[in-house]
């Protein structure tokens, strides 16, 4: 038997053909089998397979009567082939002389069903060098070993990131496996992704599949066939849609033929690459002229939705190609108008529900990026402007809606996103790779050089001028403290054009306050001692400032000394002046800058020291100032004060996923509320609920929160978006929403994120329904059918709850006086959980403000918090959901204890609920990770432990038990506390009842007791 068999599939390759065969016989590995199919060419081709087939009889032709394309010959030389490996060779490539023995010795040493070798790939008409360059890195990058499902879900699985390229040609294969694989794929003509569609049946079949990427014996032709960039017609992309179609039909046949394998998720990655592949000829080969025929022609083919998101798709990437390009070329500006014109004309009338949710969301963010680019417009009103003032800024920030405050964006990279609504310190003359020393000391090198006005100024994204006339409280540093740059912010400090005006007119210089560094800045005394206090900054490069100083302005050497050795100084590098004066500043600072940068190694320096010059100019400045008051310059100067913002950055709001031009149904809001101490309970509620929610619906799943890491919030995102491609997973800041209420609770295990509950109606108005879920359930129903809950004219639907109604009917009557005096409630067994809601978001909205339930929400007397508002203030306009929504855990067998005492007939509900629970509510202070044993804790941990964050969760387990044997008194709270420590009660309760300690727990106990909690 041959050790390998070679295929060759030869069509009118007359030009090629010889060498190829000339390079198979030369092999130094004779033992092989050569076999050659003719598909039915009509060139010289047959007659040099016939001269190589009687020079040696290794090779053997095999000659169809008609042309039958690619695939047909390849099943005919599978077919034929004898070998006990054997791999495709095109007829207009060829190997190197060892590639077979090679290949063999591989497969010998490590037998494998699929060896995945590499390519030498070589340019052919006009390809260039680097594209060559960038083809073979990424056919030669190394790729996972792999066996079974692995095989083809590492190629096809869009989750996976399609680790795996699906070229046929560049594998061997056991040659049973391809027989066994040939003879189940169709007998119909395939081209032009037929690689696609055998190596998926071949992976699907393959149990073990091994990579060797260093046997490059395989020379690849890069640009003959069918490869390359070349111009094509509307009409020929047509065909080029009905081919691909015809493998995916075929795909799609294998894969119903075999649900043993479970194809189908594999099926649909291979559709969305396919089409992606597909749809960048459109960009790339189509002439503009032909692009929207050859997008109608795509649609006859796919659908509307598939065309339509492949063309948004394009509008999207070339949007953010002309955001990241420094310069904006003319020709590319008119494509995207015309490919979105394109895209604007297919109506996504049809295609399934993915088809329509992916394109939804790509035209979202394609619109996103277009309304970006027409932000540029804003910087057409700066250009006249006597008076600009720039803000630094190297990030999206809030800026006041001024024409005289003007943003400039800095730290710019190649590839950088460009904020199309600043300027940019890289543009004309600039110094802007300097940023990391001269810090924004490169937007004033530019403005200096690229802006004509009558005043200059400079303040940064978080630091501005107090421009009012209220003189306004400052902190230890000199700075106004302030949160948020909004419209009260800009009407407190004068952040308007009339007010900055009026403010900086007649004046030459206007700094920020000089502060007495004997009261101020941790009472450092002088400029030189601050500077010594610095960790960062090194004393001799001070030193060496001085020298080059008074080395090149001898004149300035007295009012260094001055300075340095005074107690007063301006900071923040912030200054106004007028056009003569900020020159004269500029060409006097930046040459002592540039001395001083080519007089010190700065190699080893820490990020913070590299910012030497940045630190320097701040007190060169004060320099600066000094000498022209004492040399008489009679400049007419003003302090302002410098107002700090803490959190410049923009509250994005929430926005609705697709835009209403998408004419989709709404997907269903599913909202949760968490902290970052939270996070691995709400990756497995989440996963719960998405595991059995219907894939026939899409969820916009937004997590309320405040503190949660940004890394964690990427790893949740990677890994449901991976998982579950009709999920959006979107954070929301709370901050700015909550900000000024005073937000408690009364029980231990209740955090303030139970409150984000009230904000959604706002957060979220585009919704007029939605889904909010507690964090410490999981979901074994459908949330879609939850969701589908018509409420009519109710405010929320929810489930009632058996523990408050079987405090109800305690012989001490306690709950039911708490219920109607202080709830004020008519029928306190109409009680409800408000860990599972369906809200009627339209309604509350008219009935009801944010500001005033967070202001019922304050109210220090209520025992539930949230829970009892919502009673409270919904009684009589509620929906009451079948028990089974939400099936509360027995705690401390509240089963037997509590539950049992509410009426019968609820009770018995519940216990019915519990056989069947579409959603379990772990309420209460036990939970599955602190008591991995308690009710149903083995169907939450049947969840848990496929998330990422099951370890997280394990150590909290290891945490409680720990605790449970460490001294009370040592044990520290891993929630926020229910009284915060800024509460006057702790003042008096902590030293004579610590934390933790048995007086502690008794106060507690009695609390408990009086305030009607058990």
């Amino acid at each position: 038997m041959p050790k390998i068999s070679v295929i060759i599939a030869a069509y009118n390759v007359e030009p090629y053909i010889k060498a190829c065969l000339d390079s198979v016989r030369a092999q130094t590995l004779k033992n092989i089998d050569i076999v050659v199919v003719d598909d039915a060419s009509t060139d010289g081709t047959p007659a040099i397979l016939a001269q190589a087939a009687a020079e040696d009889d290794r090779v053997r032709v095999i000659t169809h009567d008609h042309n039958q394309g690619l695939h047909l010959a390849r099943k005919t030389g599978v077919e034929e082939a004898n070998g006990q490996y054997a791999f495709f060779l095109d007829g207009d490539d060829d190997l190197e002389p060892t590639m077979c023995a090679d290949l063999y010795a591989s497969l010998t040493s490590a037998p494998a069903d699929i060896l995945h070798f590499g390519l030498t790939v070589i340019g052919e008409n006009g390809i260039l060098d680097e594209e060559c360059q960038a083809f073979e890195q990424f056919n030669n990058t190394p790729t996972p070993d792999s066996k079974y499902d692995d095989i083809v879900q590492s190629i096809y699985l869009e989750s996976r990131g399609y680790q795996v390229d699906w070229r046929v040609t560049q594998r061997a294969f056991r040659t049973s496996l391809l027989k066994r694989a040939f003879n189940q794929m169709t007998a119909d003509r395939l081209e032009r992704a037929e690689d696609g569609y055998e190596c998926f049946v071949l992976s699907s079949l393959a149990t073990s599949y091994r990579s060797a990427k260093r046997c490059r014996g395989y020379r690849y032709h890069y640009g003959r066939g069918v490869t390359g960039t070349n111009e094509i017609t509307a009409e020929k992309f047509g065909q080029f849609c009905e081919q691909f179609a015809a493998c995916l039909d075929a795909t799609d046949d294998f894969t119903a033929v075999h649900p043993e394998l479970k194809l189908a998720d594999c099926l649909i990655g291979f559709r969305h690459k396919a089409v992606e592949l597909l749809s960048n000829d459109w960009r790339v080969r189509v002439p503009e002229e032909g692009k929207a025929e050859a997008a109608r022609a795509m649609a006859d083919v796919f659908g509307n939705a598939v065309a339509a998101r492949e063309i948004w798709r394009h509008v999207r990437d070339l949007a953010w190609t002309l955001i990241t390009s420094k310069e904006q070329e003319p020709f590319k500006v008119a494509q995207l108008r015309n490919w979105r014109f394109i895209a604007e004309s297919l109506t996504p009338e049809d295609g399934d529900h993915t088809d329509l949710y992916r394109y939804a969301l790509v035209r979202t963010r394609a619109e996103e990026l277009l309304a970006d680019l027409d932000r540029a417009k804003e910087k057409e009103r700066y250009e006249n402007q006597p008076i600009r003032i720039f803000v630094t800024t190297h990030k999206n920030v809030d800026k006041p809606s001024s024409a005289i405050l003007q943003p400039v964006q800095v730290g710019l990279k190649p590839g950088s996103y460009r904020f199309p609504w600043a300027f940019h310190d890289d543009d004309g003359e600039n110094i802007s790779e300097k940023n990391p020393m001269y810090c924004e000391l490169t937007t004033q090198y530019w403005a200096w050089k690229n802006v004509d006005a009558e005043y200059y100024g400079f303040c940064h994204y978080r630091r501005y001028f107090d421009f009012s006339d209220t003189e306004h409280e400052e902190n230890p540093y000199g700075e106004v403290m302030d949160d948020y740059i909004d419209t009260k912010a800009i009407k407190e400090y004068g952040l308007d054009d009339k007010t900055i005006a009026r403010a900086v007119k007649g004046y030459d210089v206007i700094t920020t306050r000089w502060q007495d560094l004997t009261e101020m800045i941790d009472e450092h005394g002088t400029p030189k001692a601050l500077w010594a206090a610095a960790p960062a900054l090194i004393d001799d490069d001070l030193r060496r400032c001085y020298q080059i100083l008074c080395r090149m302005h001898p004149d300035y050497h007295d009012d260094a000394v001055a300075f340095l050795n005074g107690h007063k100084s301006c900071f923040c590098n912030m200054f106004i002046m007028r056009k003569q004066v900020f020159f004269d500043y500029c060409e006097w600072l930046f040459p002592i800058l540039a001395e001083f940068e080519r007089e010190t190694d700065m190699t080893n320096y820490s990020r913070e020291a590299v910012r030497t010059p940045g630190h320097l100019s701040e007190r060169l400045l004060n320099i600066y100032l000094m000498h022209q008051q004492r040399v008489g310059a009679k400049l007419k100067t003003r302090e302002l004060q410098c107002v700090h913002f803490t959190n410049p950055e923009p509250s994005e709001p929430l926005k609705p996923l697709w835009t209403p031009t998408a004419g989709l149904p709404q997907p269903v809001p599913v909202v949760f509320a968490a902290d970052n101490n939270y996070v691995s309970q709400l990756a497995t509620t989440m996963f719960s609920a998405m595991t059995n929610a219907s894939k026939e619906r899409y969820y916009d799943v937004v997590v309320l929160e405040r503190n949660i890491e940004w890394d964690r919030q990427e790893r949740l995102r990677e890994f449901f978006t991976s998982r579950f491609p009709n999920m959006s997973l979107r954070f929301k800041n709370v901050d700015r929403e909550i900000a000024g209420y005073n937000l408690t609770t009364s029980n231990a295990h209740i955090s303030v994120e139970t409150y984000y509950r009230f904000l959604i109606q706002e957060l979220m108005p585009f919704y007029d329904k939605v889904l909010y879920l507690d964090s410490d359930i999981v979901i074994n129903g459908d949330i879609a059918e939850l969701y589908d809950t018509e409420l009519g004219d109710n405010l929320l639907a929810a489930v009632h709850d058996i523990d408050y109604l079987g405090n109800l009917n305690m012989p001490d009557g306690i709950r039911m006086r708490y219920s109607k005096s202080t709830l004020h409630m008519k029928d306190p067994y109409r009680y409800f959980q408000a860990g599972v809601l369906v809200l009627n978001t339209k309604a509350m909205r008219a009935r009801y403000t944010i500001r005033q339930w967070l202001g019922y929400a304050s109210n220090p007397d209520l025992i539930y918090n949230d829970q009892d508002v919502l009673n409270m203030h919904c009684e009589g306009k509620v929906l009451y959901l079948p028990w089974e929504w939400n099936v509360v855990h027995n705690l401390e067998d509240r089963v037997g204890r509590i539950f049992s005492c509410a009426p019968s007939g609820m009770y018995d509900a519940y216990l019915k609920s519990r056989e069947h629970p579409k959603i379990i509510h772990y309420a209460g202070f036990i939970k599955p990770w602190t008591d991995p044993e308690c009710d149903f804790a083995s169907v939450y941990w049947r969840y848990a432990r496929q998330t990422p964050f099951y370890e997280r969760l394990m150590k909290k387990v290891a945490q409680k038990t720990a605790e449970m044997t460490t001294p009370a008194a040592t044990r520290k709270p891993l929630h926020e506390r229910a009284i915060g420590d800024k509460n006057p009660i702790r003042k008096v309760v902590d030293p004579i009842m610590p934390i933790g300690s048995k007086r502690r727990e008794m106060l507690k106990t009695v609390a408990r007791t009086l305030r009607n909690r058990k």
